[in-house]
């Protein structure tokens, strides 16, 4: 059986680091241009890295900005739910997996493909941007140990 450090574990960050990712964060989020799709995108990632401080704090986020708690509720299957996500929301949610997961070491055509069929260029690449922003954040705190509602820049 595995053994696991026990908590809490934290490492700080340096300062410069922790604000150029602050600042890669906003200015990916405020491209998209969507604050609730953002919200959904960072959920949905931090539910497959299993970072509970990102979901934690995302959550709460989302439920500010107005998202239902039954879309929430339903985010981690939203495949399998009908009418609950908009076309453009599904794209998000599935280059969000795409982009995360890389099971096949590569996102596919077809998801790419659905993504650019509901984003133009720029917003594209924002969502793209905001995908590996909470990604990087998610390693940051799992690595680190952070548990919600933690000192995230101990």
């Amino acid at each position: 059986m595995r053994s696991y450090p026990s908590y809490p574990r934290t490492t700080e960050l340096p300062a410069e680091f922790r604000t150029a990712m602050q600042a890669l964060s906003a200015a990916a989020k405020r491209g998209l241009g969507d604050a609730a799709l953002a919200e959904l995108v960072m959920i949905r990632a931090s539910q497959l890295n299993r970072c509970a401080f990102c979901l934690d704090m995302h959550l709460a986020l989302a439920r500010k900005a107005g998202e239902s708690e039954e879309r929430l509720d339903l985010l981690a299957t939203w495949e399998e739910t009908t009418g609950t996500y908009t076309a453009r929301e599904r794209a998000a949610l599935a280059l969000t997996e795409a982009v995360t997961v890389l099971v096949e070491g590569f996102v596919p055509d077809e998801v790419y493909e659905r993504a650019a069929a509901q984003f133009d260029e720029a917003e594209l690449a924002h969502l793209i941007a905001v995908i590996t922003a909470i990604n990087s954040w998610n390693r940051l705190m799992v690595a680190r140990r952070i548990q919600p509602g933690g000192p995230a820049w101990t």
